[in-house]
């Protein structure tokens, strides 16, 4: 299409020629929803030859071009690649020329607000940041998963509209992100997703180490109610020997972890020191109780760094 992008913006065309810049497992699974829509997937770039496999099976028949290419030849560029390197690959397409006037960028990064479309400002470019929020297989299950999911949006206002409607035909629910919000946005997530993964995967080790087989058949039931409640009632979730303010069965928890892996008594104690700050917060740890944590706490930090060289976070 030869129509100046801002001419577009108001009335988003049924049918774009899209164009994939980054065939990971975002870039993929977004490209392929957008085809689903409707959308005329023209070029995807695909540099290893993972990126190449997952085009193929997402993307058939949709040819692999240069980030250049992509871009010539598409209304609406999909950005997905990785945080550090999004600044610098729109600053290159604009001074290679590639970036030509009217085209729809958007990027799918969390952190980023529209700050990397600054370079393509002058070329009348309409910036879009899309971060889906979601945890991707970069397979054809992602796209069911799509439904519903909710992605952080951040554009001019007058774009808004346009954000919105790229969403829901993804099959997303968009939620508006403030751009200065951005950081705080991205970090939430990563924090509660990731980490998550993180703990998770440490219980099942120290299961795995009793004896236990299937740790996660262990594990499903306990941590889904826990997820669960957390969700709907937040610190008022608490249970367990922390929010409870016994003290000894942490001391022993953590005489015990000595034996795990030094990260798994580091996060354990790490948490624990979370926990009973946000348990403190909400009335929920009587002074002495809460002293005698304290002091079990404290003691562990001492142990673990006279015995193995680290300290835990504060």
């Amino acid at each position: 299409m030869s129509e100046h992008a801002t001419g577009r913006a108001h009335r988003v065309p049924a049918r774009l020629r899209v164009g994939v810049v980054g065939a990971g497992r975002v870039g993929a699974v977004l490209g392929a929803a957008l085809r689903v829509a409707g959308h005329d997937v023209v070029a995807v770039s695909a540099v290893s030859e993972a990126s190449r496999t997952r085009a193929e099976a997402l993307l058939p028949g949709v040819p692999v071009r240069t980030a250049d290419e992509v871009v010539a030849d598409a209304d609406l560029v999909l950005l997905a690649v990785p945080d550090d390197v999004l600044a610098d690959l729109v600053a290159g397409l604009v001074a290679t020329g590639a970036l030509g006037e009217g085209r729809i960028l958007v990027h799918t990064s969390g952190r980023h607000g529209l700050a990397p479309f600054d370079p393509a400002g002058a070329l009348g470019v309409v910036g879009l940041a899309l971060h889906p929020a979601m945890t991707f297989t970069g397979t054809s299950l992602d796209l069911e998963r799509l439904r519903g999911c909710p992605f952080g949006i951040t554009c001019a206002g007058d774009l808004r509209p346009v954000a919105e409607a790229l969403v829901l035909e993804m099959g997303g629910e968009p939620v508006w992100v403030p751009d200065a919000e951005r950081i705080s946005y991205h970090a939430a997530l990563a924090h509660g997703s990731n980490h998550l993964v993180t703990l998770v995967a440490q219980a099942m080790e120290i299961l795995r180490g009793t004896g236990i087989e299937d740790p996660a058949t262990m594990l499903r039931p306990l941590l889904s109610a826990s997820l669960d409640n957390a969700l709907r009632a937040g610190d008022a979730a608490l249970t367990g020997p922390v929010a409870r303010g016994d003290a000894g069965t942490v001391a022993d928890h953590l005489a015990a972890l000595t034996q795990e892996s030094p990260d798994i008594r580091a996060t354990y104690l790490a948490l624990a020191r979370a926990t009973a700050r946000r348990a403190g917060s909400a009335g929920r740890l009587p002074g002495p109780a809460a002293d005698e944590l304290r002091r079990v706490l404290d003691a562990a930090d001492d142990d673990a760094g006279a015995g193995m060289g680290e300290t835990s976070a504060p």
